[in-house]
């Protein structure tokens, strides 16, 4: 079912919390990859970036909404592609998003700070990106 969201229609689930509700719970989420990644838990890290930055995107959709998929993880990938979005959010998303996960059992990647640092902070470009539409300073379609 589809609802108003300001002049745009969005998904009903969207109306699930409120945009300043999905920031918040990004940025819980973003924590919990934080504490992943200093546990050495790659992909479960990277996969909890996917997912902060996707809660705070819905934040943003639920104010000015774009076909961007139900997902966290579509939303990210999507915003890679979207050149209504600075060139900044696309790379980051686009960094974000092509993160390889392992799924080979008994081999430990090891990963430089470095490296999961881009990760983080690829994750907090996208989240300040949906603050910003949130916010109305960035990202609004115009009518």
């Amino acid at each position: 079912m589809l609802r108003e969201v300001g002049a745009e229609v969005g998904p009903e689930w969207l109306t699930r919390l409120s945009p300043e509700e999905w920031i918040r719970r990004g940025l819980a989420e973003l924590s919990r990859a934080e504490k992943l990644l200093a546990a050495h838990d790659r992909s479960a890290a990277v996969l909890s970036l996917r997912r902060a930055a996707g809660m705070a995107l819905n934040g943003a959709l639920s104010v000015s909404f774009r076909d961007w998929g139900r997902t966290y993880v579509e939303h990210v990938r999507a915003v890679a592609t979207d050149r209504d979005v600075p060139e900044a959010v696309r790379s980051a998303a686009l960094l974000l998003s092509s993160v390889e996960l392992e799924h080979q059992p008994n081999i430990v990647r090891l990963t430089p700070p470095s490296e999961s640092a881009r990760w983080v902070d690829a994750a907090k470009t996208l989240m300040a990106h949906a603050y910003a539409v949130v916010h109305g300073s960035a990202g609004r379609r115009r009518p």
